[in-house]
């Protein structure tokens, strides 16, 4: 027989839930599927809807895109460079 869930494990739990859910809300997902782009992939922006599609997506649609784009890490843009070598 299972040991019963102490409040501890229950209060875990609901972090878990809490920061998962948080984490899927904050993705961008394609408009047709709801897949989540991975890193590297092209993304498709059309005019006329809000969200992107993804490239799996792309060919069923029939109008070209307004605008497509590489998916980036999201510590992209955040990395330290060497910009000059001192003397």
């Amino acid at each position: 027989m299972p040991e019963p869930i102490t409040h501890i494990e229950q209060f875990e739990r609901s972090l878990l839930r809490r920061s998962v859910g948080a984490l899927a809300a904050d993705r961008h997902r394609c408009a047709d599927c709801g897949r989540t782009p991975l890193v590297g992939e092209h993304v498709h922006l059309y005019e006329r809807d809000r969200g992107i599609v993804c490239e799996l997506c792309r060919p069923l649609r029939r109008e070209h895109p307004a605008a497509t784009e590489l998916v980036r890490h999201s510590e992209y843009g955040h990395t330290v460079r060497l910009a000059a070598r001192a003397a």
